[in-house]
């Protein structure tokens, strides 16, 4: 609930059926690997007073793997997450971005990935050396290990991709994957370390390398996992959702843009939250004054979402829900926009 969710936090894992098989090789081992930010303020305060004055949030102090920032932040070597592998090993990486807000480029040094499964959906695998992962995403991606022990070991690292006004912690969280020694490689002396190779993440804003990367998405749809995508439809809505600005209000003193609030929207809606349930004032038939049936289903004036930003810049409030009859086929697009900065 709410900026709570920085807490405390780990992966539910769900496996195929017994005895029912990946529609890839079977991995020899999987791993879950967690990104997340680490805060010493206290999260709940940061988001009540980014509310209140209207600012962006003020940003963590760290992004973690595994819950561990690296060696890139001060004082924090020690607390590096490790991934160790055998030479010649495949693993099944399971990605997880439980970061706040952001939105993270994620690589390891002269390693290929295969993106096998995003959120749960298997996909047509291809293969990359970089990936974006939005907060709340999951990829699934296969790591083959060198086939002989590299004498190296490789630094994986993940950092924001983000564009537009909105606060964000510029800073790179690192991980270390290191080699298993096989009995026949030779022994390093000592005092000798081993290089460490560093990979190259895109620039904070390379809106180019996101597209091209999410346009590389499939389904899987084979016999086993088809893509079964309703043919008939009774309802279209499209959605642009974004960051605006909101009145500052009376006797106040706000640190939006301008002297505004940000303001997230669907619709140019921002959502006013109520004081009773929205399930509970319909079922019990109580919805005035709750909430009103009429979000509009499409922008009330269109413009070019992600080109230049419209110069009123404002959003209406409301407590405005779409009422569906049960069952309804629905089509819905969404599409972010570029007003003041995107929104995930």
């Amino acid at each position: 609930i709410s900026w709570l969710r920085s807490t405390l936090y780990g992966p539910m894992i769900i496996l195929p059926r017994r005895n029912v098989s990946y529609p890839f090789a079977k991995p020899y081992k999987e791993i879950p690997i967690t990104f997340g930010e680490w805060w010493n303020a206290d999260p709940e305060a940061v988001i009540n007073q980014a509310l209140q004055t209207g600012a962006g949030p003020n940003v963590s102090d760290a992004y973690t793997i595994n819950g561990l920032p690296g060696p890139l932040y001060n004082c924090s070597s020690k607390d590096t997450f490790r991934l160790k592998v055998k030479p010649g090993k495949t693993y099944l990486l399971r990605l997880i971005n439980a970061a706040l807000n952001d939105e993270l480029f994620f690589s390891i040094a002269n390693h290929t990935l295969t993106i096998v499964e995003a959120d749960g959906i298997y996909v047509k695998p291809f293969e990359t050396d970089t990936l974006v992962i939005s907060p709340g995403q999951t990829t699934n991606v296969l790591l083959k290990a060198n086939p002989h022990f590299p004498n190296s070991t490789f630094l994986m690292a993940a950092r924001p991709y983000a564009t537009g006004q909105g606060t964000f912690d510029n800073s790179t969280t690192a991980g270390i994957l290191e080699y298993h020694r096989l009995s026949n490689s030779p022994v390093p002396h000592k005092k000798q370390r081993l290089p460490l190779f560093k990979p190259t993440l895109p620039q904070l804003s390379d809106t180019s390398f996101v597209a091209n990367f999410t346009k590389k998405f499939r389904s899987l749809a084979s016999a086993q996992y088809p893509a079964n995508v309703p043919q008939a439809i009774q309802k279209r809505f499209f959605f642009t959702m974004g960051l605006g600005s909101s009145p500052c209000p009376v006797n106040q003193t706000c640190q939006g843009p301008n002297g505004t609030k940000f303001s997230s929207s669907f619709n140019n809606i921002s959502f006013t939250l109520p004081t009773t349930a929205l399930l509970q004032a319909h079922f019990f038939g109580n919805s005035n004054g709750v909430y009103t049936p009429d979000f509009p289903t499409r922008p009330a004036s269109p413009f070019n979402y992600t080109g230049t930003p419209p110069n009123n810049t404002m959003v209406n409030n409301g407590t405005k829900v779409v009422v569906l009859p049960f069952n309804t086929s629905v089509e819905l697009v969404l599409q972010d926009t570029s007003i003041l900065g995107v929104e995930s």
